[in-house]
């Protein structure tokens, strides 16, 4: 029986010629990351360990960005906490505010991950790179410490599940899309402890943005990891980035899936996940009329300079409503800076809206656009749990960035053709 793309990877790195789904295997760790809400006890249990140095300080990256700049005294103590251990160990990929971004935006712009690489960090959503050709995944704060010190994780391997996207990609319709549909379609605990593999016709025609914002969402149905084969686009994203060599794994004709779904998505409307839960995905046709009175764009999700573009398009000549607070937050200092020289930031500044230094901030109710009781937000973001963006009685919309700017605009829920964009 052949092996799947993740099986494959997985296999590589236990120094096994096969590996199979339901076996536990110690695998060898080509990155190791933590954030500053994450790493600090992660700090505190390596420091437990005894060891006297970390594996090594190339294959770990730092990265405080939750909240930071830092929203309050904790926040700066945690902050503090990681710098002082990125120093004492010599840690090589320490992003400090200036030069930092949104962890799962930044290690893809650094180039950092790379196809075929294995990746434990101390985040959920640390699945987005699965869009290189990589296995990461999300672990605890004390497998991010045994990471540190061993260089090693112990995994259990995944069943994989393919995803088969036909027809052509509508206008308007994007990754964020296609992933809320999926989840929609098969739940929250659709794919647990599973891998979910993306392919199809309208995966090919799908931007690396749009490829990073679905398997940054495959936690949300609950997978291990979500993956894509490589092809063109992934070899230059990551040719012009790449430090160091990488292997591609492709996956074999005959390699086993627990299920398969196939949708064709030509007809295909832009997607809301209502609250409280990202599979509560409905079309926009479906919607009704929801008032809002926040917009945030941005996120590891959706906070790339194609989703700043597509979101720049929408709102250009147009004007936020006066009900709303539209704030836009750049992944990275890089895609901030390209932002603005490509004008962005002067269609956001002239619609009304607010531009951010790079922060996960809002997405986990940290700072920078925290909801008060009875606010609604649509959001670009990727959870809507109950009082995920702040006060337990307000509620987040999940969207792509150009219903996220044209509900801006609306007041309400809106696609772009409402407000007069084609």
């Amino acid at each position: 029986m052949g092996m799947t793309i993740t099986e494959k990877i997985l296999a590589a790195h236990a120094g096994k010629s096969t590996v199979s789904p339901g076996e536990l295997i110690d695998v060898s760790l080509d990155m190791v990351l933590g954030n500053d809400i994450t790493s600090p006890v992660a700090i505190k249990e390596f420091n437990k360990i005894g060891v006297a140095k970390v594996f090594d300080p190339d294959k770990i990256a730092l990265v405080p960005d939750h909240f930071t700049p830092n929203k309050d005294i904790k926040s700066a103590e945690q902050a503090k906490m990681l710098r002082d251990f990125a120093r004492r160990h010599g840690i090589t990929n320490y992003f400090e505010v200036g030069e930092m971004g949104v962890e799962h935006c930044l290690l893809p712009e650094k180039g950092l991950v790379l196809p075929g690489d294995l990746v434990i960090g101390a985040d959920s959503h640390t699945c987005t790179y699965g869009a290189l050709g990589a296995f990461s995944t999300g672990v605890g704060s004390t497998d991010m410490a045994a990471g540190m010190a061993t260089g090693k994780a112990w995994l259990k391997v995944p069943e994989s599940i393919r995803f088969v996207y036909t027809g052509k990609l509508p206008r308007w319709i994007g990754g964020k899309d296609l992933i809320l549909f999926t989840i929609g379609k098969i739940g929250v605990d659709g794919a647990l402890y599973q891998a979910m593999e993306f392919t199809g016709e309208a995966i090919t025609a799908l931007s690396m943005e749009g490829r990073f914002t679905m398997a940054n969402m495959a936690i949300e149905a609950g997978a291990k990891n979500g993956i894509f084969a490589i092809d063109d686009k992934t070899l230059e994203y990551v040719n012009n980035r790449s430090r160091r060599k990488y292997t591609v794994f492709t996956g074999d004709p005959d390699a086993k899936y627990s299920k398969n779904y196939e949708w064709d998505i030509s007809k295909l409307e832009p997607q809301i996940a209502f609250p409280h839960l990202p599979e509560n995905a409905k079309p926009l046709s479906e919607c009704g009329t929801v008032n809002i009175d926040q917009c945030i764009i941005g996120s590891c999700t959706n906070g790339r300079i194609g989703d700043l573009r597509e979101a720049a398009a929408v709102l250009k000549g147009n004007k936020v409503n006066s009900n709303v607070r539209l704030i836009v937050i750049p992944g990275t200092q890089a895609i901030w800076r390209q932002a603005m020289q490509e004008g962005l930031f002067e269609i956001f500044l002239d619609a009304g809206a607010a531009i951010s230094t790079p922060t996960c901030g809002p997405c986990l109710g940290g700072h920078m656009g925290i909801l008060a009781k009875g606010e609604r937000a649509v959001a670009t973001t990727n959870r809507n749990f109950v009082g995920r963006m702040g006060h337990p009685e307000s509620e987040v919309y999940l969207a792509g960035p150009a219903i996220a700017a044209a509900s801006a605009i609306a007041g309400k829920i809106a696609g772009p053709e409402e407000v007069g964009v084609k």
